[in-house]
């Protein structure tokens, strides 16, 4: 699978938010991070994909000026990493997988908190706080202790938090893990709006509908080294193939129909947990038309059928060797 670069020739180096080449992070003998080479625009989302373990948490990591870079070097909106993080500190924020807010504390405290904290007078950060909690709906909880907020509810007010100072960029690392639909929604339509008022955001995430729905750029990192990087349509074109899915009337009709998709379209053919859907990888149309007529010559029924693009999660099996559900469930240390 060959690496899909940006073009940057139509870009100036103040366009870059991030600009990172060859960076390495070592513990012991693992690798955790191999080489990766980053070029973010500014004002865009960069969606970082990757099994657990891939080293997603360590770069951002490194980025935020959190952990010391062992190889390769990096600029955050022109500051070295190195010899200029102080710089790079006072633009950046960061969101990790856990809350960082005290729980015994009501929502408008902790922001008060940290208002204060970053200089603003007492009046001030209270006027701000009161500001956050509005825009994140959470004013009607601002005098509730944060330990009883429902999970969207931390995480939202944990965003909050993060954006006290309005940062230049923003690092969130899993921000919507565990929540309901719902609650997820609300985080999104926050990230966009924070994109709109021109904050560049570099996230990690383990759901891929969140990639599709988000990123303006894509990077897949597996082992420690990007495999594959651009727009979500790119990436899916990399595949380089289409997909059929089939929804039989007859269960019983599941393997017959397996072995005629897989003599026509010559393709390995996936069999859904309902025992009456396929899934196949399919080029050729006019091969899709034929495996349908053969199932009516078969007297094999079915109810409905489609042929599209892959998805984002087809993607990730191809590059990775291993589906999204299966990452997430593997329990492995995220890096």
């Amino acid at each position: 699978m060959r690496i899909l670069k940006k073009d940057k020739k139509f870009l100036q180096s103040n366009d870059w938010a991030i600009e990172a080449t060859g960076l390495v992070k070592v513990f012991g003998k693992e690798r955790a991070v191999d080489g990766v080479d980053l070029a973010i625009q500014k004002g865009t989302v960069y969606g970082f994909l990757g099994p657990n373990g891939a080293g997603k948490t360590t770069t951002i990591r490194m980025l935020a000026t959190l952990l010391p870079v062992d190889a390769g070097s990096a600029r955050v909106f022109g500051h070295d990493l190195v010899s200029d993080s102080a710089a790079i500190r006072r633009r950046i924020s960061l969101t990790g997988q856990y809350a960082s807010i005290d729980e015994d504390l009501t929502g408008i405290e902790n922001l008060m908190l940290i208002a204060r904290l970053m200089g603003y007078t007492r009046r001030q950060a209270k006027v701000r706080a009161i500001e956050l909690l509005e825009a994140f709906g959470l004013d009607h909880a601002a005098k509730r202790q944060v330990k009883n907020y429902s999970g969207g509810m931390r995480r939202r007010i944990d965003i909050a938090a993060s954006i006290v100072v309005t940062p230049d960029l923003l690092f969130l690392d899993e921000p919507t893990t565990g929540l309901d639909p719902r609650s997820r929604n609300q985080v999104w339509d926050i990230i966009r709006a924070l994109v709109r008022a021109g904050t560049t955001v570099l996230l990690t995430t383990q759901y891929l509908e969140e990639a599709d729905q988000l990123a303006d750029q894509i990077g897949v990192i597996h082992h420690g080294k990007i495999i594959a990087e651009g727009t979500s349509s790119e990436l899916k074109a990399s595949v380089g193939r289409g997909t059929l899915n089939v929804q039989l009337v007859h269960a019983e009709d599941q393997h017959r129909a397996r072995t005629i998709l897989e003599e026509k379209l010559d393709a390995s053919v996936r069999l859904g947990a309902d025992s009456t859907s396929l899934t196949a990888q399919a080029d050729d149309s006019a091969l899709v038309a034929e495996s349908l007529a053969e199932f009516a010559r078969q007297h094999i029924e079915v109810s409905d059928f489609s042929l599209g693009r892959p998805s984002l999660d087809e993607v990730f099996l191809t590059l990775t060797g291993q589906s999204a559900e299966q990452q997430q469930d593997s329990g492995e240390e995220i890096l």
